[in-house]
This record gives C-alpha cells, sequence and structure tokens, in this order.
C-alpha cells in the first residue's frame, strides 16, 4: 500500500496570478540588458566556457560515431539522468519523497554528481528555493524574465543567484575561485540545505566536485577513445542539461494546469518522455512532496517506476504521495477519483 499523505495545506496557496492557466509566453518580460552589461566573474566564464565548450564538442558527434559509444551515452544517461538527477537530486535530497538506505542515498546521489550539474548542496539549496519562491523575483530560474532566462542564462550570473537563494550576502570571492573545482556555485553558504552540509559526503563532493566528471571522462578516454569521451560525456551531458532546463522553461510556458499552484507550472507530456517524468510539472508543484510525478496511468514517470520497485523489495520507505482530500483541494475541475489506482 502506498502512504497517502494528508497533507496541512488542505487549502491553495493564494495565486501569483490571477488566472496563471491563461498566462501567454508573450506577456512574459525579457531579461534586463544590464545581464549582458554586467560585470562577469570568474565562476560565471568558467560555467559560460565549460557549456559552451560541451556543446561545441557535440558537433564532432556524427564523425565519431560507434553504436559501442552510443550504447555508452544511452546507459549513462539512464544511471546519471535517472537515478542520479530525478530519483536522487530531485525527489529523493530536494524534496525527501522517500527514504531508502544511506549507502544507496549515497550512491545514488554520486550518479548525479556525473550529470555535470552541480554537486547535491548547490543543486539542492538552488531548486528548494525556486520551489519557496516559485515565479516571483527570487526565483532562481522563472520564465518572467524571459525563456532563455529561466533555461540557461542564470546560470551565469552567480551574484544575482548568491543573492536570490542566500539574500543575506557575504562575500568570500577570492576563497570560492581559487578552488578550481568548482562549478555551479553561489558566493555564500546556503541557509537551506543544512541538513545535506551537516553530511561528511556531500561536503567532500562539494569541495571536490569537477575532479570527479574528470575522472570519468579520462576512464571513457582510456577505454574507448575519442568516440567514448565525445558520446558518454559530451553528447549524453547536453542531453540531460537540455532534460533538466526544459523543465524550468517550457514547463512554466506550455502545456496544461490541472491544479491550483499559484505559478506558472504547467504538465508538458513531451517534456515527461525526455525527463524521465519530470515534465509532469504542474503535478509536482501542487504536491512537491509525492514521489509520484506521473499521477495519471498513462503519465509516464520513470523515476516513479524505480520507486516504486524499490518499495517493493524493501530498500524505499515512507514513500510520500497526494491525499485524496490534498488532491480534491488542489482540483482545477471535478474530484479526479481515479488518480493513483
Amino acid at each position: 500500500m502506498h502512504r497517502l499523505l494528508l497533507e496541512e495545506e488542505g487549502k491553495p496557496r493564494p495565486a501569483l496570478l490571477t488566472d496563471a492557466s491563461k498566462q501567454e509566453p508573450k506577456e512574459m518580460v525579457k531579461p534586463p540588458r544590464s545581464f549582458w552589461r554586467r560585470k562577469w566573474t570568474k565562476l560565471d566564464k568558467r560555467v559560460a566556457h565549460v557549456i559552451l565548450l560541451l556543446h561545441l564538442l557535440c558537433i564532432l558527434a556524427p564523425f565519431h560515431f560507434t553504436w559501442p559509444a552510443f550504447r555508452v551515452a544511452v546507459t549513462l544517461q539512464i544511471i546519471t539522468g535517472l537515478f542520479g538527477m530525478t530519483i536522487s537530486y530531485h525527489r529523493n535530497l530536494a524534496h525527501k519523497s522517500f527514504q531508502i538506505p544511506k549507502w544507496l542515498e549515497y550512491l545514488f546521489a554520486y550518479c548525479g554528481v556525473h550529470a555535470l550539474q552541480g554537486d547535491p548542496i548547490d543543486w539542492v539549496s538552488t531548486h528548494r528555493c525556486h520551489h519557496q519562491f516559485v515565479d516571483t523575483e527570487r526565483d532562481p530560474h522563472s520564465p518572467i524574465q524571459g525563456f532563455w532566462m529561466s533555461h540557461i542564462m542564470w546560470l551565469f550570473d552567480s551574484y544575482t543567484l548568491t543573492d536570490k537563494v542566500s539574500p543575506k550576502y557575504s562575500s568570500d570571492l577570492q576563497k570560492i575561485e581559487k578552488n578550481m573545482f568548482v562549478y555551479f556555485s553561489k558566493y555564500r553558504k546556503p541557509e537551506n540545505v543544512g541538513d545535506l552540509e551537516r553530511q561528511t559526503f556531500y561536503r567532500f563532493i562539494h569541495k571536490t566536485y569537477l575532479l570527479h566528471p574528470m575522472a570519468l571522462a579520462a576512464i571513457l578516454y582510456t577505454v574507448g577513445g575519442f568516440p567514448f569521451l565525445i558520446w558518454g560525456m559530451c553528447v549524453r551531458i547536453v542531453v540531460i542539461f537540455h532534460s533538466t532546463f526544459m523543465v524550468n522553461s517550457v514547463c512554466h510556458m506550455w502545456g496544461q494546469q490541472h491544479w491550483r499552484t499559484g505559478d506558472l507550472s504547467r504538465n508538458n507530456w513531451w517534456v515527461g518522455l525526455t525527463s524521465f517524468g519530470e515534465g509532469w510539472h504542474n503535478n509536482h508543484h501542487a504536491f512537491k512532496y509525492s514521489a509520484r510525478l506521473g499521477l495519471e496511468w498513462w503519465q509516464l514517470d520513470a523515476g516513479w517506476y524505480v520507486i516504486r520497485i524499490l518499495q517493493v523489495i524493501g530498500l524505499a520507505t515512507d514513500v510520500k504521495l497526494p491525499s485524496p482530500a490534498h488532491m480534491q483541494a488542489l482540483a482545477l475541475n471535478k474530484p479526479e477519483d481515479h488518480l493513483l489506482k
């Protein structure tokens, strides 16, 4: 039996917009010009150079295609994207949707490290801030400042990101920039991830982050040469990048809303297909504690299928799902009694 969680927040949150379901993307404001005129920090340049290099190297992929390299890319896509980002970073660490033994938690989190989207402490702090201030000026990545700002450009402004996620600003710029193994980061210790910062494993990954993907790249090149490096690292990472980034951008602009969430979140089926179920984003914002994002039987959710298997074999416990009462309270239309059956 799934655990049905009766939420205290049975009443819907006050809407940020009078009619979010009718908001059109063209009504979004464009990113301010100051984004381009500002002074780029070393961290901003580091992130931009890494992302640009990965995209440029993908141009070489057709010229170095081999079936073994393709199979390596697909396998690592599942390991780092599904088990790492979707199951570990997002549902387990950020939202505590279920519990698993520590050895398995750390294993899944280490898979996410190789998606090159930041260490668990940094990623989770940003994501929790997103939910706390969704689609407001404090949201780290909202399309209220335009599609591209929510999709990728927010990564290139570490000062603004720091100000949003860690508003009590404290400049330790030189100390952070001297650590060449830091990737995505802010110029202050985040305040919303104390549960992770208390654990030695996550502090170690935070301080040595880039060493781990670099080690994987070296192994792939040693085993399979340039094809393994291009497909197993560059192509795979870029695909995971945009699969995740589309949840931040596309799923706050295009799709359907079934729940009163008071924000721009939407369910988008094709993003759901490319992101292992993360595209059912309006479902997620309505019931962010839920381990299951695809609430309808036809809403494919690979992340949930894995969690369910772990639950059946006894590895996943305290698996949280939305209660009928909570679903009825947030439903835009008539109660969906057939959900979660």
